[in-house]
């Protein structure tokens, strides 16, 4: 009897164990299922409320491919924000993943209407009001933005889907009214901020952990340098973030922004400064204590940009699809716009909780290794950039920005090794190339994806056009 129930639980752990394998391979299908649920219950939503007889069709596509590439930029863009403070260890990947896409919908409902037009009246806004034309346009344009994003989420590439989007709005102009279709000033001022962000980004990161490194890590008395600086950079690091949520907003003057930033400081300073006090008296070791202090800052600045990309980056979809609506004959109304952005908002954070992941330990681990101290140094990059460039107007990528830090971080690592004193001997090449501390592999798939994303998007976009012959 007692072999006989061996035999039985042997039996059972089995069956167990092929239970949970095939719920595992079912993952993916689940979140595909829930991705088409969101699609389906957008367009025949949109059909149901806006579309007449005739313009059911384009309605009712338009809002599925929106929600489409509402789902790719999640998968895509929340490494931006969640990255560092994934990669440093002060937030774990649900819990951020979760947090973020919150403040993704909330973004976008809040503050995400001012600029939902801005994107297309300025880059092809001589095509706009063609009716059934400019719609289809701007169809076959989300429907390849959408393309290349899940295909660089797929490559592991962070790529910008702002620029992905202008990509395609632009190759789909093209295709269709001809050269004179597109703002080409425009399209070269964007390519400005995508060029030159990413190395002012890695720059500015470098510096600050140089700073960092030089003001409290090489000190003698390194727990009174830390009383003094660490407080001074997590108050920075509040007040820049303070600056981004108020720029979010959209309707705020500069010195409304700088007193929000300034208010946003204070109690940042007074944070690190109590908190670097009871560590002192707690005498924990300084990894264990830098991780405590900095958690607070990631975490927030991880819900701030999140908050921020929601208000800025619905654009990219709420602009295309307010277009497609207009052009079938539905008016604004209130109904309508909030439809819009709800359906981009919670495209997004969809996105981010179901497809989010994989970036999100891209940027966050795979690149180099981050600490919180080189994780804050990233996301103070990402603030400072972002502000420096809307405030010349140029348009930038939040992506290159972060990625850019990120990169800054790790070349400077690998720089600072080589300057240290040779007083061993010469290590061989490939000792020297396993010790590199950015995978070349990735900055080679990244930096790719980055230089192709305008012109892919474009082409695909404009080989749509000409397939289903619009």
């Amino acid at each position: 009897m007692a072999r006989e129930f061996r035999t039985l639980d042997k039996d059972l752990s089995r069956v167990t164990n092929a239970e949970h394998a095939i719920m595992q391979s079912a993952r993916p299908l689940l979140r595909l299922g829930i991705a088409l649920i969101f699609m389906v219950a957008a367009s025949v939503t949109a059909a149901s409320l806006f579309a007449g007889p005739s313009s059911i069709s384009v309605v009712a596509a338009g809002m599925a491919v929106a929600a489409y590439l509402a789902l790719s930029i999640g998968a895509n863009d929340v490494a931006n924000s969640l990255g560092p403070a994934v990669g440093a260890g002060a937030i774990g990947m649900t819990t951020g993943l979760l947090m973020v896409a919150v403040m993704e919908v909330c973004g976008a409902v809040i503050a995400g209407n001012a600029i939902t037009a801005t994107l297309t009246e300025g880059l092809v806004g001589n095509t706009l009001g063609q009716g059934e034309a400019t719609a289809r346009m701007m169809l076959v344009a989300l429907l390849a933005a959408g393309t290349w994003i899940s295909f660089a989420t797929w490559m592991n590439a962070p790529v910008s889907t702002t620029h992905s989007v202008v990509g395609a709005i632009a190759g789909a102009g093209l295709a269709t009214f001809g050269t004179d279709a597109v703002n080409w000033p425009v399209l070269a001022k964007i390519a400005i901020g995508w060029v030159a962000s990413p190395f002012i980004a890695g720059l500015i990161a470098a510096a600050l952990l140089a700073l960092l490194r030089n003001r409290v890590l090489r000190r003698e008395d390194r727990t009174e340098a830390g009383r003094l600086w660490l407080p001074v950079l997590v108050a920075l690091s509040f007040g820049l973030l303070g600056a981004v949520g108020a720029l979010a907003t959209h309707g705020l003057g500069p010195a409304a922004v700088v007193g929000i930033a300034l208010a946003a400081a204070l109690p940042g300073w007074a944070y690190a400064r109590i908190r670097i006090d009871r560590q002192i008296r707690a005498e924990k070791s300084a990894p264990l204590a830098m991780k405590e202090l900095l958690a607070l800052p990631l975490a927030t600045a991880a819900i701030v940009m999140g908050f921020a990309h929601g208000a800025n980056d619905t654009a990219n979809i709420a602009a295309p699809l307010t277009i497609i609506l207009e052009g079938n004959e539905m008016q604004a109304g209130t109904v309508r716009d909030a439809l819009v952005l709800l359906v981009a908002g919670l495209g997004i954070a969809l996105g981010i909780v179901l497809f989010g992941r994989r970036l999100v330990h891209m940027v966050g681990s795979r690149i180099t290794r981050l600490n919180p101290g080189r994780a804050l140094c990233v996301s103070l990059t990402t603030a400072i950039t972002v502000l420096g460039f809307s405030s010349l107007g140029l348009p930038v990528s939040t992506t290159h920005i972060a990625v850019g830090g990120v990169f800054g971080i790790g070349f400077y690592r690998e720089w600072r090794d080589r300057q240290h004193p040779k007083s061993r001997a010469p290590l061989p090449y490939e000792e020297r190339r396993r010790r590199r501390l950015v995978r070349r592999s990735h900055v080679r798939t990244i930096l790719g994806a980055w230089l192709i994303t305008v012109p892919a998007s474009a082409i695909l976009a404009a080989t749509l056009v000409w397939i289903g012959g619009f």
